[in-house]
C-alpha cells in the first residue's frame, strides 16, 4: 500500500506491489525476462536498436502486413486533426462523466472525439464493441465494406474512405480501432489518476500549480504507460551482466519515477515540483512518453485532452464519492486507479 496524498491510499495489484518493493534497479522477473528501472540502462536499451513492429501497440502489423511509415504518419496526422477539432468544439454533457472511472471517462472521450463518424465506422470506437472479440470482428468487416460516402466525420474515418484497395482499407480499419482506443483509454487513465490525486491534495496548492503541473506530477507518480517491453536479442547482451542474448526486457518508468536518487519525497504527490519547468520530458529520471527515438506518437495529444477533461469535470463539480478513502490499481496494460464519481449538475 502506498500513500500518495494526504489522506488516501492506493492499493496495487500484487504483481505491481512486488515490483514497488524491489530495491534493485536490474532484476530477474522470470527465466526469460529481466526488469530494469535504472535510468542509464533504460536509455541504453532504448538506444540499442529501433523498436520492432511487434513491440508497437497501434502500429504493429495489421491485416497480415506491416504498417509502413507513410500509413503511420497519415494516421497520426489525421488523429491530430481530430483532436484539434475536438478541443475547439463543445464537449458532451458533463453528466455522462458520472459513474465508475476510468470507464466513464473513456466512454465520454470516445463520444467527444468520434461521435461524428457514420455507421458502421463509429462502431469501431464503441467500448461495448471493442471489449468483445466477436463484435470487433463483425464491426471490422462492416467498416471494411463501408462504401465511404463523403458525408463528414473525422479525419481518421476518411482514412478508411480514401483507402485505394481492400487491403489498405482493412489496415485503415485496424488503425482507426487501435488509435481511437489507445488515445481514449490513455487520456482517461491519466485524467482518472490526476483527479484522484488532486481530489485528496491541498486545493490551494493545486490551484497555485495549475492543471498542467498536476498532470506532469500524475505522469510521474501514476504513469498510465508504466511498463515498456522489448524482445530480447544480441543488441542488449552487452549492456549489463544480468542480461543474456535471449532475455526479454521489461522497462519500468513506474519504478524510475520513484527513484530517490532523482526525486525528493518520491512517494508524495507534489505538483509544485513542476512549477517553472519548461521542458518536463527532459527532466532526469522521467520517462512519461518514452525517450528520444522512441517517443509515444500521441504525447502531444494526451496532455491537452486530459487537461480539458479535468476542466469539464471540475467546472461541473464532479467529485469522488466522499466515503471512498482508498482505491485499487488492477494489473492492466494501462495503470489506472478506479473510483465512483458523481457530479453536482
Amino acid at each position: 500500500m502506498t500513500t500518495a496524498a494526504r489522506d488516501h491510499s492506493v492499493v496495487y495489484a500484487p504483481q505491481i506491489q512486488e515490483l514497488l518493493a524491489r530495491k534493485e534497479k536490474v532484476f530477474r522477473i522470470d527465466a526469460t525476462t529481466v526488469g530494469v528501472s535504472d535510468v542509464q540502462l533504460i536509455s541504453a536499451v532504448v538506444a540499442a536498436r529501433p523498436v520492432l513492429a511487434s513491440e508497437r501497440s497501434v502500429f504493429k502489423p495489421a491485416a497480415g502486413a506491416d504498417i509502413d511509415h507513410d500509413s503511420a504518419t497519415r494516421t497520426i496526422r489525421a488523429l491530430g486533426q481530430d483532436v484539434i477539432a475536438a478541443l475547439q468544439a463543445p464537449t458532451p454533457p458533463a453528466h455522462r462523466l458520472s459513474g465508475p472511472w476510468p470507464d466513464a471517462a473513456t466512454a465520454y472521450l470516445r463520444q467527444w472525439l468520434f461521435s461524428s463518424d457514420p455507421l458502421p465506422v463509429s462502431l469501431l470506437s464503441k467500448r461495448g464493441v471493442t471489449r468483445s472479440d466477436t463484435l470487433s470482428r463483425i464491426a471490422d468487416r462492416a467498416a471494411t465494406a463501408w462504401p465511404g460516402a463523403d458525408n463528414g466525420g473525422t479525419a481518421l474515418a476518411r482514412q478508411i474512405r480514401t483507402a485505394p484497395d481492400t487491403q489498405d482499407k482493412r489496415q485503415a480499419v485496424a488503425l482507426y480501432r487501435r488509435a481511437s482506443a489507445t488515445l481514449s483509454d490513455g487520456v482517461a487513465a491519466l485524467a482518472t489518476n490526476a483527479l484522484w490525486l488532486m481530489n485528496r491534495a491541498d486545493p490551494e496548492e493545486v490551484a497555485r500549480c495549475g492543471r498542467t503541473a498536476v498532470l506532469w506530477e500524475t505522469l510521474r507518480l501514476l504513469p498510465p504507460a508504466w511498463m515498456l517491453f522489448r524482445t530480447g536479442g544480441d543488441a542488449y547482451a552487452g549492456l549489463h551482466p544480468a542480461i543474456g542474448p535471449r532475455d526479454d526486457i521489461a522497462l519500468f518508468p513506474l519504478l524510475m519515477h520513484r527513484d530517490p536518487e532523482y526525486w525528493t519525497d518520491p512517494l508524495v504527490f507534489r505538483p509544485q515540483r513542476w512549477s517553472g519547468v519548461d521542458e518536463p520530458e527532459r527532466t532526469p529520471g522521467f520517462m512519461p512518453f518514452g525517450f528520444d527515438g522512441a517517443r509515444c506518437w500521441a504525447r502531444h495529444m494526451v496532455v491537452p485532452l486530459a487537461e480539458r477533461l479535468l476542466d469539464v469535470a471540475l467546472e461541473h463539480r464532479l467529485t469522488i464519492h466522499g466515503a471512498q478513502r482508498g482505491t485499487h490499481v488492477p494489473l492492466r496494460p494501462l495503470l489506472s486507479v478506479r473510483f465512483e464519481a458523481g457530479a453536482a449538475l
